[in-house]
């Protein structure tokens, strides 16, 4: 599958390259993300802390790298880990993709090369986005 301004098969490579990076001591669960955005592609890798509410996924290191190089348009998303079956983003990171990009594809491949794909929309049905905000009226209170 290719789309507009990415491929996939090259985001699922970059992703299994920044699963590398991960820094994941504590559970060892190691994750690895390629964003295809409006300005380019970004990587990110989970990074845990002791304290384990503070840790941020892989998705999430990536999309801020994006947002802070000026991207505001998220394309597609892979997303890899040492598991048996694909994994999809975590409901944070699907929360915070939504953010820029509702019909954006997203990937997952296992080391075995098993691959899914979905639509983030199917993956966070009647979801709560910035379109909202637009339309609420001003609060008369």
């Amino acid at each position: 599958m290719t789309g507009a301004g990415f491929d996939v098969d090259d985001l699922v490579k970059r992703a299994w390259q920044a699963r590398d990076a991960a820094y994941a001591p504590y559970s060892r669960f190691r994750v690895g993300a390629a964003l295809a955005t409006d300005v380019g592609v970004f990587t990110g890798a989970n990074v845990e802390n002791a304290a384990y509410p503070t840790g941020v996924c892989a998705e999430r290191v990536a999309g801020g790298t994006a947002v802070a190089a000026g991207a505001r348009r998220f394309l597609a998303v892979a997303v890899v880990a040492g598991t048996v079956e694909p994994i999809t983003p975590c409901g944070q990171c699907r929360q915070f993709l939504r953010e820029f990009g509702r019909d954006m594809a997203v990937v997952a491949e296992a080391p075995d090369g098993t691959r899914r794909e979905w639509l983030l929309a199917h993956l966070l049905p009647e979801s709560f986005g910035p379109e909202v905000l637009e339309e609420a009226p001003p609060d008369a209170g």
